[in-house]
């Protein structure tokens, strides 16, 4: 018996029964995992935007980053907050869904109704926790390419996305080549850095060390990680902004005080922003999928697949690639990106380069960036003529 939906936390009713499109793979049609394991039967739960046009020649997904989902430019159903990139995707804008039909689907291993460590296990009827088999960025992208195939569409126009979401625009590219027309992988990297796995370690064991985690078992035991889950979102978060960025916000000004307290409150604004962050975080994001992604993050690297040479992975790749970085990103700073532009021109690949100047960080690529609204709008445009389809 699964738990009484009265008493279930609203991502976790999310796993079973979201809040959107939803396709589910039976026993017959299971997804091989890079852990060795069959998974099935498994859902993907996804959304749409836009019209397919009748040559199915318009198809852009959009892969999200570690704490998205599918709800990029519609009201969250979990928040009731706007989708998370409504900013760049809609009617008009540099995604613009008046020509293009966008698809984003939660990652395996996410908490959003796509299978997760939330999700019912069919065979104990209890969720899965960590029975789910480790998730890898490969079996997200194979996941996404049976949805892809399930909407009928054989090539995507163009697959983007930012952090995580680029490093599965990397995967498609090299995994299904013929299957992208164009790959636009943003503030990214073709493997995740020492620095950035020893981050995600200490978000992992901040969530591991809280004991209401109860061994990946707390909806069973009816606790909730909650606390140290919000101490891995706020150093988290901290990697996503800038000193510059957090300055220019902060700085040293305390919140709502005229002086310290001498004591171990939030005295300064800045404390109370992470603070913030970490207890919303916990209202819209399951513990155990926290240490699934950023597992599978970790795991990334390309160039391993290819003989240790990341130029393999696009060795007379047709895909037209444009490469985004931002200046003051530390987390996957422009030296990573030049990488994969060098790796591309050696695979032969059409490649273009965009840095674009900020003081906002890794999180830039979510906000309010004018030259990446030009860059986005420019290379989808040249491509849709050069397909055919402007």
């Amino acid at each position: 018996m699964t738990e009484p939906a009265a008493t279930m936390t609203p991502h976790q009713r999310e796993a079973d029964d979201p809040h959107s499109l939803v396709v589910r793979f039976g026993a017959d049609n299971p997804l091989h995992m890079d852990a060795g394991v069959d998974l099935a039967p498994f859902t993907v739960a996804y959304q749409t935007y836009g019209t397919l046009n009748a040559a199915k020649s318009n198809a852009i997904l959009i892969c999200h980053a570690l704490t998205g989902d599918q709800h990029l430019a519609n009201q969250n159903p979990v928040t009731g907050k706007p989708g998370w990139w409504e900013i760049m995707v809609g009617p008009g804008k540099p995604i613009d869904t008046d020509c293009y039909f966008i698809i984003c689907s939660n990652v395996i291993g996410g908490c959003m109704g796509t299978t997760g460590p939330a999700s019912t296990n069919p065979v104990t009827g209890k969720p899965y926790g960590l029975e789910l088999p480790v998730v890898t960025i490969r079996d997200m992208v194979r996941a996404q390419a049976m949805l892809v195939d399930h909407l009928g569409i054989d090539q995507l126009f163009c697959v983007l996305g930012g952090s995580m979401g680029g490093m599965q625009v990397l995967q498609w590219a090299a995994l299904y080549p013929q299957r992208v027309f164009c790959a636009m992988p943003i503030a990214t990297a073709a493997r995740h850095s020492s620095q950035n796995i020893a981050f995600h370690e200490v978000g992992r064991q901040a969530v591991m060390a809280d004991p209401m985690w109860a061994g990946g078992r707390y909806f069973e035991q009816g606790t909730d990680p909650s606390k140290g889950l919000a101490v891995a979102r706020m150093a988290a978060h901290i990697t996503y902004l800038s000193d510059e960025a957090l300055h220019r916000k902060f700085g040293r000004k305390l919140q709502n005080r005229e002086a310290p307290t001498f004591s171990f409150d939030a005295d300064f604004q800045i404390e109370s922003y992470l603070r913030h962050q970490g207890s919303s975080f916990v209202e819209r994001f399951d513990a155990n999928s926290y240490l699934y992604l950023t597992r599978a993050m970790d795991y990334f690297d390309l160039a391993s697949d290819y003989g240790g040479k990341l130029a393999n992975a696009f060795k007379g790749t047709k895909t037209r690639f444009c490469v985004v970085s931002f200046t003051s990103d530390w987390l996957f700073p422009t030296s990573e990106s030049r990488a994969i532009v060098h790796a591309l021109n050696a695979g032969g690949a059409s490649v273009s380069f965009v840095e674009v100047e900020t003081d906002k960080g890794h999180d830039a690529f979510l906000l309010d960036e004018p030259d990446l609204f030009a860059a986005t709008r420019g290379f989808l445009g040249s491509a849709a003529r050069a397909r055919g389809i402007a």
